[in-house]
């Protein structure tokens, strides 16, 4: 955490607490020295306000955003979400934290959607 607040962006982070992809991502931070606030998916997760700006800025289609291997997507089923609008998957996003892939990342208005290294590292350059 530097002393410095010119560049200083509150980062939050969409998690949950048994997945294994944030873990990675919140120790990936630790170890970067990234300072971020969690949000716990499952009990608050994104609102449709939310999801509509959040989407766009992530650079991918909502339907990228649906945790595709978990139970409630399984629930759901996959013929039911491909006969979905974008809007329905929105709704659905935002009734149900744990159909949203995780961890879901905001800095400012960059958005990251589950975890890769590569991108955490693009987007916090050499931030630590």
């Amino acid at each position: 955490m530097s002393a410095t607040k010119t560049k200083k962006t509150e980062v939050l982070v969409l998690s949950y607490a048994g997945c294994g992809t944030c873990k990675k991502a919140l120790k990936w931070l630790d170890a970067q020295g990234v300072s971020y606030r969690v949000r716990p998916i499952v009990e608050e997760p994104p609102t449709p306000e939310e999801l509509g700006a959040w989407v766009p800025r992530s650079g991918v289609s909502v339907r990228k955003w649906l945790n595709t291997s978990g139970q409630s997507y399984r629930a759901l089923g996959k013929k039911k979400v491909d006969a979905a609008s974008d809007a329905q998957v929105t709704a659905w996003l935002a009734e149900d934290g744990k159909l949203v892939k995780r961890p879901v990342l905001v800095r400012g208005k960059e958005v990251l959607v589950g975890f890769k290294e590569e991108a955490y590292e693009a987007l916090f350059g050499g931030q630590g």
